[in-house]
């Protein structure tokens, strides 16, 4: 037996509605397909954006992109992607896959987007191959609501008012494909580039200084000690990989019991590095206010056979959408420092919530967990405990069940509860309290399915999808839940 504890009268923070953003990036056919068709396509868009993806993103309310990189925005000069497409500079997109982007989708065809889907635009700026000029006349072009060289060009160019831009990454990944940067020399360029990020009139931008891959806590030390009156942010990147990231990710289908189980593990592997970065973050920022922004995460496994090695596409099945559950638990429990997510990514690449073949799209595992979660986006953390079972495998021991829950601004309440155990149903009992009197009406939803490597299909796409869920019984604020074997479960309680 699980034992939770749930205080509805105790809160601990804001969940910040950015911990569910996304990351769409010029890899594979994430952006071309996946989200841009183009105004003359035989796909039904608006504006060139494919409808179909829009509305799916809408309806999970997004609210944050990112955009254009990852590894692609240190090599991404911004002056190619404006003006006339006809007129756009080629270029070779050498990290993934070695295509030719034509540039079609550029700064106006993003912000746009991100307008259609009412988000907020994260854009990450190119430290690697860039220029300091480059990156301030980016912001100026964006946001400068005046008569200057780049406001008047962005003008000529059809967008006569200033677009609002609160989030800018300086840089990607400086320690890798940004340009295997020490941290010492990455936090001097950091500090020059970010001078030169103004706010123009009304606009402030929130700096986001580039940070650590996984566990190199001396990147963080030394970015804090050097930088940390300069940013507002910093990012940190990890991913869940069963296998070994050179040597072979693991299949995203074709998997055993341990390797579930090893992903588990690795998936809540990201609490103890948000606790020890949060930790040397402490030591400069005590009142927390630098967040960490943890800019990139998921699962990355093997491509599917037969695809371009350097499109990054995997399927998704009911393992991820556990993984992702996990990680919104540790998010929440880490509300005071995390304040932005972004998962890897949005359609088409690693963990996508969407993908597509052509005119088909469909919704992925993964997809429906952000959607069972939205509920929590800006709601206020409620106070948790939990006993849990084990998962075990080979002497190696995990907590079986987990929970998480918030209360809006209408007083209701949402409880997510996980199963992460592939094998075995858990029994759960939950203590209600801080609700005075009177009965609770309680709905649930719950996403399951019946083999670990359960999928959806452009044939079969509805296999993995939310379900009502009644299998709780509440007595006198004492709510008793049996959660399947390898389950989500989303409970809404009105008192």
């Amino acid at each position: 037996m699980t034992n939770v504890v749930l205080n509805t009268d105790v809160t601990k923070g804001t969940i910040n509605k950015n911990i569910y953003g996304h990351f769409a990036e010029h890899l594979g056919r994430c952006i071309y397909e996946g989200i841009w068709v183009g105004e003359d396509s035989s796909i039904p868009n608006t504006n060139g954006i494919r409808n179909d993806v829009l509305q799916a993103l809408k309806d999970i309310r997004i609210p944050l992109l990112r955009w254009p990189g990852g590894c692609f925005a240190d090599e991404y000069h911004w002056r190619d992607g404006v003006g006339p497409r006809e007129g756009r500079k080629h270029m070779i997109n050498t990290h993934w896959g070695g295509v030719v982007e034509n540039n079609h989708f550029g700064t106006h065809e993003f912000m746009m987007l991100c307008e259609m889907l009412e988000c907020e635009p994260y854009i990450c700026g190119n430290v690697g191959s860039g220029s300091v000029q480059e990156m301030s006349e980016w912001i100026e072009y964006m946001t400068f609501d005046g008569e200057s060289p780049m406001a008047n060009w962005r003008r000529e160019n059809g967008r006569q008012e200033p677009w609002d831009l609160t989030y800018f990454g300086v840089g990607n990944e400086n320690w890798g494909c940004g340009g295997n940067m020490r941290p010492e020399y990455y936090a001097d360029l950091y500090r020059r580039f970010q001078t030169f990020v103004r706010n123009y009139g009304d606009n402030k931008i929130y700096r986001i200084a580039g940070g650590a891959n996984v566990d190199d806590y001396n990147w963080t030390e030394v970015l804090m000690r050097e930088a940390a009156p300069f940013m507002d942010g910093l990012s940190l990147h990890y991913y869940t990989i069963p296998g070994d990231f050179w040597k072979g990710k693991g299949s995203a289908l074709d998997f055993e019991e341990s390797e579930w189980f090893v992903t588990m593990k690795k998936a809540l592997h990201m609490n103890e590095l948000i606790t020890r970065h949060s930790t040397i973050m402490d030591k400069y920022d005590p009142d927390k206010r630098i967040g960490m922004i943890i800019d990139e995460w998921g699962t990355w496994l093997d491509v599917e056979p037969g695809t371009n090695p350097g499109f990054l596409y995997q399927q998704n099945t009911i393992r991820d959408a556990l993984v992702a559950a996990v990680h919104f638990h540790i998010f929440h429990n880490h509300a005071d420092r995390v304040q932005m997510t972004n998962i890897a990514q949005t359609v088409n690449v690693l963990q996508a919530m969407v993908l597509t073949d052509n005119e088909k799209m469909l919704l992925t595992p993964t997809y429906h967990v952000f959607d069972m979660y939205k509920e929590h986006q800006g709601a206020q953390l409620l106070d948790v405990s939990v006993d849990s079972g084990t998962y075990e495998m080979e002497g190696d021991v995990l907590p079986q069940v987990s929970a998480t829950a918030s209360k809006n601004a209408d007083g209701v309440i949402h409880l997510s509860l996980y199963n992460i155990d592939h094998q075995h149903p858990a029994s759960v009992s939950i203590d209600i309290r801080g609700i005075a009197g009177g009965s609770l009406s309680i709905e649930g939803r719950m996403l399951t399915a019946d083999e670990m490597n359960a999928h959806n299909t452009f044939e079969n796409p509805e296999r993995v999808k939310p379900e009502a869920y009644t299998d709780f019984t509440v007595e006198n604020g004492q709510l008793t839940a049996q959660l399947p074997n390898m389950s989500i479960i989303q409970l809404t309680i009105h008192s």
